[in-house]
C-alpha cells in the first residue's frame, strides 16, 4: 500500500470523526445531514462540471451512473439509519458499532456467499472485531437497557450494513471512472434522496412528528457536509490506489477518535468502569480492523 493511499486514509478518517461528532450534537442528526449534503453538493457540481468541460469532457460508462446512483440512494439509506442510532445512542458507542460491524459484514459476505478463505492472521481481526463490539455494547447489558438504546444498537448495526454495501459498490465505481467524476454522480443522488425524505418525513409521521426545538445551525450543518463530502473524497482516492479490503478497515481508525470525544468530552460514560469498555472496545475495534486489513 503506498504512502499517499495511507494519507488519503488518515485524512478522511479525522475528517469524518468531526462529521459525526457534529451530527450527534448539532440537533436533528438528519435535518443536519440533509443540509450539509446538499450544500456539498451544490459546490461540488459546478466545479467537477468546469473541471470535466477543462479535460476534454471525458465520458463517464454507463456501469459508472449505474453504480453511483445506487450508492447514493444507499447512502440516504446510511443517514437515516445513523440518524435513529445517533436519536436513541451515545456517540462512543453508535460510531464503533456501525464501523466496526462494515468490516465483519463484509467479511461474512465473502467467506459464507462468496466462498472466499481467510489466512489465519485474518481471523485473528475478526475475532478482535468482535471482541471490540462486544466490550462496546455488552449485549448482556443491552438485553437490561431500556428500549431506546436497543433500538439504537439495531440502527447502528443497519448503519454498518450500509457502510459495507456502499463501500463495495465505491471500489467498483471508481474503477470505472475518475474519484471526482464518479463524486458527482452520487452525492447529488444523496442530496436529492435527503430532500425528499425532508419533505416526506413529517407528512408520514402526521402529528407524531415534532421538528426539534434547536434552532436551525445553518453555518454549522454547511461545514459538517464540506467535511464529510472532503473525507468521502479521500476515501475514494485511497480506493483508486488500494483494495478495499485494505481501504475500508483502515479508515475505521476514526473510532476512537469518536469514542473518546464522545467518553470525555460528552460525558456519555457514567464512571471510570463505563468509561474503560468503551475505550478499550474501541481499541479493539480498531486494532481488529488494522489485523483484518493486514491478514487478507
Amino acid at each position: 500500500m503506498d504512502s499517499a493511499a495511507l494519507a488519503f486514509i488518515a485524512i478522511a478518517a479525522v475528517l469524518h470523526a468531526a462529521w459525526n461528532i457534529l451530527l450527534k450534537t448539532g440537533g436533528d442528526a438528519l435535518r443536519t445531514a440533509t443540509i450539509g449534503i446538499v450544500a456539498a453538493s451544490a459546490v461540488l457540481v459546478p466545479v467537477v462540471l468546469v473541471a470535466w468541460a477543462m479535460t476534454g469532457q471525458p465520458e463517464v460508462p454507463p456501469k459508472a451512473w449505474a453504480i453511483g446512483i445506487v450508492s447514493g440512494a444507499v447512502e440516504v439509506a446510511y443517514f437515516i439509519f445513523l440518524a435513529a442510532a445517533y436519536r436513541r445512542g451515545d456517540l462512543s458507542v453508535v460510531y464503533p458499532l456501525a464501523r466496526g460491524s462494515a468490516p465483519l459484514l463484509a467479511v461474512a459476505v465473502g467467506v459464507l456467499v462468496l466462498g472466499e478463505e481467510l489466512a489465519p492472521v485474518a481471523w485473528l481481526g475478526v475475532g478482535l472485531l468482535l471482541a471490540g463490539l462486544l466490550v462496546v455494547q455488552r449485549p448482556w447489558v443491552l438485553l437490561r437497557a431500556p428500549g431506546a438504546a436497543r433500538a439504537g444498537a439495531g440502527f447502528a448495526l443497519l448503519t454498518g450494513a450500509m457502510i459495507a454495501t456502499y463501500s463495495s459498490l465505491d471500489r467498483v465505481g471508481v474503477q470505472l471512472a475518475p474519484p471526482w467524476l464518479y463524486a458527482a454522480i452520487l452525492w447529488p443522488v444523496c442530496a436529492i434522496g435527503l430532500v425528499g425524505v425532508a419533505w416526506v418525513r413529517p407528512r408520514i409521521a402526521g402529528g407524531r412528528y415534532a421538528a426539534p426545538d434547536e434552532p436551525l445551525r445553518i453555518g454549522r450543518s454547511v461545514l459538517g457536509g464540506l467535511l464529510t463530502f472532503t473525507a468521502y473524497f479521500f476515501v475514494l482516492a485511497a480506493l483508486a490506489r488500494a483494495p478495499l479490503a485494505i481501504v475500508a478497515p483502515l479508515r475505521e481508525s476514526a473510532v476512537l477518535l469518536t469514542s473518546a470525544w464522545g467518553v470525555v468530552r460528552l460525558g456519555e460514560a457514567a464512571g471510570r468502569r463505563e468509561v474503560t469498555f468503551r475505550v478499550a472496545g474501541s481499541l479493539l475495534v480498531l486494532a481488529g480492523a488494522i489485523v483484518l486489513a493486514v491478514g487478507r
